[in-house]
């Protein structure tokens, strides 16, 4: 009976502990930009912290950048890596700034299990900032539409 009560522990306790509690492992990965919270915070607003540094998600339809239709560059607000094209940008109509296709290389993907199911949570592959996720209904030629907080983007116009 001893025995049956530590194995039914043991497959409690690793029954606990699912994937959908796991955090990524894009928390330790080592970026080229590394600053400690105090630097993040005298350098970003109450916003841009929010955002980028702890994951959080921006109100639908308050980034001016949302509708933004200039030419240029929409740049990392962290570290100023170049993230997306304006010619990769569409109006999805979600109220966040939308891109079919990243600048291959500066982001990185990991998978965010925070609403209780799967996401593709997207970060700046530099300064690991969060940036959105990524979802399959985008237009061609990708299929993939991109959902950023504009909050965390920088736009350089081209001139």
């Amino acid at each position: 009976m001893k025995k049956l009560l530590i194995a039914f522990n043991l497959v409690l306790f690793f029954s606990c502990n699912s994937t959908a509690q796991k955090k990524s492992d894009e928390a330790t990965k080592p970026f080229k930009v590394t600053k400690t919270d105090a630097e993040w915070k005298a350098q970003l607003s109450g916003k841009e912290f929010y955002v980028l540094r702890q994951a959080g998600t921006e109100r639908a339809f308050s980034s001016p950048l949302n509708k933004n239709n200039e030419a240029g560059l929409y740049l990392c607000k962290g570290c100023d890596t170049p993230l997306f094209k304006s010619e990769f940008k569409f109006d999805s109509g979600s109220g966040w700034p939308s891109f079919y296709k990243e600048i291959e290389g500066n982001v990185d993907f990991s998978t965010d299990y925070d609403l209780g199911y799967a996401r593709t949570e997207e970060h700046c592959a530099t300064c690991g900032g969060h940036l959105g996720h990524v979802f399959n209904d985008g237009p061609k030629p990708t299929g993939k539409r991109h959902c950023i907080n504009g909050v965390a983007l920088k736009f350089i116009p081209h001139n």
